[in-house]
């Protein structure tokens, strides 16, 4: 996506327009969530964003786009939604009924882990919250999980996105390279990081 979209939206509209390109991410793959959150991360430097309130704009989002996808899972035969998706709407969406099977197998292989680590894997990171909405996947446990991978998968690249400053596009040419282990790496220096700040602090 033009990064001048994306300027005009979050200067526009702030924290609602994160949560909003964050929750369409989810349910409109061309918008990559890579883009946005690093894009964001650097915003916070330029544009008077508060971090702490761009993860949480973003996590919201991520979630209310989940939470729709798993609405379709739970409302939507598994015939109709691959109709839906080797038609016109698929075409926009630009996703297949392969990708669904796809996210699908990643779910019945993995179960609850899926749910988590599923969020850091593009185009399965989408539509993951559609199986679970299929087999009614207890809703409760699904927004938790959600909510847990969502928040570290934008906390990560907000604040990487923060760090690399007018390099963040950088960041995203490798995390679209490399993307789950690239994240996980990420997330392990981030996580290490503030346990060594803490006890640095503590001490």
């Amino acid at each position: 996506m033009d990064t001048t979209v994306l300027t005009e939206l979050i200067g526009q509209y702030g924290y609602l327009g994160i949560a909003l390109l964050i929750a369409l991410e989810n349910i409109f793959p061309p918008i990559p969530s890579e883009v946005v959150l690093t894009f964001t991360g650097f915003l916070t430097l330029t544009a008077g964003l508060n971090v702490l309130g761009a993860i949480t704009a973003a996590t919201i989002g991520a979630v209310l786009g989940a939470v729709i996808l798993y609405a379709v899972g739970h409302f939507l035969s598994v015939e109709r939604l691959e109709k839906i998706l080797n038609g016109k709407i698929g075409q926009t969406l630009r996703f297949k009924a392969e990708d669904l099977n796809k996210a699908t197998n990643f779910f019945q292989k993995n179960g609850v882990l899926a749910l988590f680590f599923g969020r850091f894997v593009p185009v399965v990171r989408s539509l993951i919250s559609v199986p679970a909405g299929m087999t009614h996947y207890k809703f409760t446990s699904f927004i938790i999980l959600t909510t847990l991978g969502t928040l570290i998968w934008n906390t990560v690249l907000i604040i990487v996105g923060r760090m690399a400053g007018s390099a963040w596009p950088q960041i995203v040419a490798m995390i679209e390279t490399y993307s789950l282990a690239t994240v996980i790496v990420l997330a392990l220096a981030f996580v290490g990081g503030g346990f060594y700040f803490f006890n640095r602090k503590k001490a």
